[in-house]
């Protein structure tokens, strides 16, 4: 087994070895240390790897193999779903509030621990404020109900959280992403790890190295960052 690379602050941001020469156990690490500067992180997304650490340990850099991803026009809506939507019970916004996101997705996995460190935190809201992160928001009666953020480089949305308080709300906030990156030419949502909850949203799995081809093609080096063009406004939803 080859030893893990250990990355040093001052290395350069690109500086993560091959992912493809990720560990098998734990299944995706690659890589150690480094920081959590904007450079690194955009980074670290052109080259298919993301951070995902507890506090008390050092940074940790993954590249799972296989791969969550969905495809837009893959996007499974369950009957009630639907309803939902058209009943139009959720106010839908988008990078409204991207702070109270975040802070609702670290608050919500605070009893298994949290990846959401504090720096972490911090990290992402300066891509936000960098143009590189959104947030999508539902509203229910005035109140903050469920939502979820990510990362946007070209034509591919780097899923990394959601959290709902109300039922469906983080679906329905699903939904609108899916809506706006149709819209804006996005073709690719990473959801980085498989679970139950997202393949009955139509997500699939793929090989790592099908994923790094795709993100390569669809985010290269001289990708826009953020949104193509301003998002819908807040308001109701899109059509799914």
């Amino acid at each position: 087994m080859p030893p893990i690379q250990w990355l040093a602050q001052n290395d350069p941001p690109d500086s993560f070895p091959d992912p493809e020469t990720a560990l098998d156990d734990p299944e995706g690490l690659l890589a150690v240390g480094g920081d959590l500067s904007v450079a690194r992180l955009l980074a670290a997304y052109r080259a298919g790897v993301f951070p995902w650490y507890q506090s008390g340990q050092p940074i940790l850099w993954w590249s799972p193999n296989p791969r969550a991803v969905l495809f837009p026009n893959e996007l499974h809506v369950s009957r009630s779903l639907r309803r939902t939507i058209r009943r139009n019970r959720f106010r839908v916004s988008v990078d409204t509030d991207f702070a109270a996101v975040i802070d609702e997705c670290a608050r919500t996995r605070t009893e298994t621990g949290t990846w959401i460190t504090p720096a972490m935190n911090a990290a992402y809201r300066e891509l936000h404020r960098t143009g590189c992160a959104h947030s999508i928001e539902t509203w229910l009666d005035g109140e903050l109900a469920g939502g979820l953020y990510g990362v946007n480089l070209g034509r591919v949305f780097f899923g990394e959280s959601m959290f709902s308080r109300k039922a469906d709300a983080s679906k329905v906030a699903l939904v609108q992403l899916v809506c706006l990156c149709r819209e804006l030419g996005v073709t690719l949502i990473d959801c980085q790890l498989p679970s139950a909850h997202l393949a009955r949203l139509g997500t699939r799995r793929i090989e790592r190295s099908q994923f790094l081809q795709l993100v390569h093609r669809y985010a290269p080096l001289s990708s826009p960052h953020g949104w193509h063009r301003a998002p819908a406004p807040t308001g109701s939803m899109l059509e799914p």
